[in-house]
Order: structure tokens, then sequence, then C-alpha cells
């Protein structure tokens, strides 16, 4: 009889964590469907003629699904397309030329549909005098007037936080960051592991944004997919006392893998851009809004683990939860990455 409430017991504990494991993996799956939607769309514009300018429009696309959001010019302005929208992974891109007597200087300019999306758009201006004008519509803020010059803080401020953005919507850099705080133990050893990881991916970031290094987009994305498989069996085999390399010299692994994360970071910051008269300061402060971002997340990360007290008060089995919850979601992003290869 005791040995049959035992058994009932267990199947209940075994369906809670099942429960929370799919739970979990809903809730991050939900998560990464969302990020895909919220990569920025870049809108540039290069004046060619004292009336003319050509427009190129690039939205971000889930398969075949296109937001439906356009930049809408002053009513001045006449609109022609000039090619066919050419799609590509990940993107849809869209060829117009506007025409005015009128300097697009100083004129409204309107992202229709924006509001009813989570989508930042980067709107770039270059102008026949050689001034640059760069700025940062937002869902909250669909409309701008469009400047001259930009100035050194619009630069600052709109690449602080597209930064910022990338690293709290980045979800694969988040888990890979969690799982490093979950595997590492004691605060100064969990100050060295990130930064190591910090330096180590902001040294290929810069690189790579700068043309020194490149590496083909889907192979990083699938291996980072890959690093945080392997350190969720890392944070597996701590549980069970087994002392490993990371669990001893965290700062060593984050480091290693921070350097293909920093590619990841350069791919997206290829599709945002950079503006040809700051890239080392827009490189620089999207460099610096990426770290802001992620002290942000580890911040709330510690704080949680510290009310949760996992490492001490909870059972092995509920501790184990967390790395198979992250194990199992990074292994299906690295096989949905793979399959992409050949898409």
């Amino acid at each position: 009889m005791n040995l049959s409430i035992f058994s009932h017991q267990k199947r209940k504990i075994n369906m809670k964590n099942l429960t929370f494991i799919l739970m979990f993996l809903f809730c991050f799956s939900s998560i990464q469907s969302k990020a895909h939607e919220i990569r920025p769309a870049f809108l540039q514009i290069i004046q060619v003629t004292e009336q003319s300018y050509e427009v190129y429009w690039k939205v971000p696309s889930m398969g075949d699904a296109v937001p439906r959001i356009q930049p809408v010019f002053p009513k001045s302005f006449t609109v022609e397309v000039t090619k066919q929208p050419n799609q590509i992974p990940g993107s849809v891109i869209y060829y117009f030329q506007i025409t005015s007597e009128a300097s697009l200087q100083g004129k409204k300019i309107f992202i229709q549909g924006l509001n009813k999306t989570l989508i930042d758009v980067l709107v770039t201006v270059s102008y026949l005098n050689g001034e640059k004008a760069t700025l940062l519509l937002q869902p909250d803020m669909d409309s701008s007037i469009i400047p001259g010059k930009t100035t050194t803080i619009d630069v600052i401020k709109t690449y602080t936080v597209l930064g910022i953005e990338h690293i709290l919507l980045g979800i694969d850099h988040l888990l890979f960051v969690l799982a490093l705080i979950l595997i590492t133990k004691g605060k100064w050893k969990i100050l060295k592991t990130i930064t190591a990881f910090t330096i180590a991916h902001s040294i290929t970031l810069s690189l790579a944004a700068l043309g020194y290094v490149k590496f083909p987009g889907p192979p990083v994305e699938a291996v980072i997919a890959l690093s945080i498989v392997f350190l969720a069996m890392e944070i597996l085999k701590n549980l069970k006392g087994e002392a490993t390399l990371t669990s001893r010299k965290p700062w060593i692994v984050a480091f290693t893998f921070g350097l293909l994360h920093g590619f990841g970071f350069a791919g997206a910051l290829a599709d945002i851009g950079l503006p040809q008269q700051d890239i080392p300061l827009a490189l620089a402060f999207f460099n610096i809004g990426v770290e802001l971002g992620q002290i942000m997340f580890v911040i709330v990360a510690l704080f949680a683990l510290y009310l949760l007290n996992l490492k001490k008060k909870w059972p092995v089995y509920l501790k184990k939860v967390p790395a198979y919850a992250i194990g199992s979601v990074a292994a299906f992003w690295m096989i949905q990455r793979i399959v992409r290869f050949w898409e």
C-alpha cells in the first residue's frame, strides 16, 4: 500500500515537472516568435539630384508573413516603384524613387502601420552636400521631422537604444548568460565570467562590423544554439557533483563562446546598418547598449535566483528543470537553424 502511494506521488511529481518544462518551452517559443518580429526595419534615403531621392525599404519577415508597414512621404513628393520587391532570408526589400521640387529636409516622415507592431525603424538620409541624418522611429513614435546633419548625440542615443533592445530581445544570448550564472558559484566568479563574455563578443563584434573578418550567419546561429546545449549539460554534470572545466573556470568557456556570440551580434548590426560618417561612434555605442542590456538582465537574474535560492533549498530534481528546459529550447533552435541551411 505504501509503495503504491509512493509510486502515485512520484508520478504526480513527474507530471508537474513535465508540465513545468512544457510551459517553459511554450513561453520561450512564443518569445522567440516575437523576437523575429521585432528585428528593426531599415529605411535608407539617398539624394541623387536636387529634386530626387532613391529609397531602400527593408522590412523584417517571418517566412511569407511580412508586416504591413510602409513609409509615407510628404504630399509634395511623387513616389515611383523602381524595382520589384526582393525577398531575402528574413527580410523583404522594396525600391522607390521620390521626387519633389521641395527639399526633404525639415519635412515629416511617417511609417504607416508601425503603431500596430513591435518593430523599430532606423532611418538614414544622405544628402548631396555630404551631410547625413539618422533617426529612430518606434511604435509609440511613428513619425518625425527629417533633420539635416545628424548630431553626435543623435547617433549615440539611436545606437545605444538599438544595442539595448537587441540584447534584451536576443533570447539565445540571454539563455547563454543565464546558463553561465546557474553554473557559476560566487560573486567574483560571476563577475569574471560575465566580463570575459563581454570582452570576447566585443572583439568579434567590432572586427566583423568593420569588415576585418566574416562568417556566414546560419552556421554561426546554429553553433550559438549548440553552445547553450553544452552549458545545459554542464549544469547537469555540476548538479551531480562532477567538477568540469566550466564549473572550475567558467570565464574560459565564456570567453571562447563569447567570440562566437560576437558574430551573432555583428549579423544583427549588419541588418541595421551603420552610418558611414560615424561608424566608430555608432559601433561603440551599439556595443555599449548591448552591455547595458546585458547588465540589466544579469541583475534581474541574480535577484530572481536570490529570491528562489535555487542552489540551497530546492530538491535536486527541481534544480535540474532549468537545465533541461534551457537545453531543450536550445536543441530545438539548433535543429531549426541547421534545417535552414537548405532553405
